[in-house]
C-alpha cells in the first residue's frame, strides 16, 4: 500500500502539480507513513551487474587509440567473504595495439582513482608487471594489471559482499 502511495504522489508530482514546490519533497518518508523504511538487500544479479559496469568503467580510461578490443567475461564465481557472504568474480580483458607499453595507461588509471580519493594500493606481480587495486569497502575490489598476453590489459574484480539466499548452491557460473 505504501508503494502505491508513493506511485501515486510520484505521479501527481510528474504532472506538474502546481501546489507543490520545487524544493519540497513529495515522497513521504517513514516518519510520515509510521512505517519503517524500505531496505533493499544486493542480490549476487545486482552485485554482478554493478560489478561489471566498474570494470568497463574503468576499461573507459584506457586510450581510444590503443583499443583493439573489450572482452568482458559474461559469467563469473561466487567467492565466500565468510560464513555467510558471498561475492562475485569476474573480469575484462583490454587487448590494445601491439607494442603499446602497458605500465603507463595502467598507472594513469591508478592516478585517476587516486585522485578521487579512492583507496588503491600497488605493486609488482611474479612476472615484475605493474598492477594497482582499487578497493571500494565491503569486500568490493578491481586488480588492473598487464594481463597473460604481452598487448593485454587485465581488470578482475570482486562485488561487494552479500548474502545468498537459501537454496542456491554458491558452486558454478553466476
Amino acid at each position: 500500500m505504501a508503494l502505491m502511495l508513493v506511485v501515486s504522489i510520484g505521479l501527481a508530482g510528474c504532472a506538474g502539480n502546481p501546489s507543490v514546490s520545487s524544493t519540497e519533497s513529495t515522497v513521504p518518508t517513514a516518519s510520515d507513513t509510521q512505517e519503517e523504511p524500505l531496505i533493499t538487500e544486493l542480490t549476487w544479479q545486482g552485485a554482478k551487474a554493478h560489478t561489471q559496469a566498474m570494470e568497463l568503467e574503468i576499461a573507459a580510461l584506457i586510450p581510444n587509440n590503443t583499443i583493439v578490443s573489450i572482452d568482458q567475461k559474461e559469467t563469473g564465481m561466487l567467492l565466500s567473504c565468510n560464513s555467510t557472504h558471498h561475492k562475485w568474480k569476474g573480469s575484462t580483458t583490454i587487448t590494445v595495439v601491439g607494442g603499446t607499453n602497458i605500465e603507463p595507461i595502467v598507472k594513469g588509471i591508478e592516478a585517476h582513482y587516486r585522485a578521487k580519493g579512492t583507496k588503491v594500493s600497488a605493486d609488482t606481480n611474479v612476472d615484475e608487471d605493474y598492477r594497482f587495486q582499487i578497493d571500494l569497502g565491503g569486500g568490493e575490489n578491481y586488480i588492473v594489471a598487464e594481463g597473460l598476453a604481452p598487448n593485454e590489459i587485465r581488470i578482475a574484480s570482486g562485488s561487494e559482499c552479500f548474502i545468498l539466499p537459501e537454496g542456491i548452491y554458491p558452486g558454478g557460473d553466476f
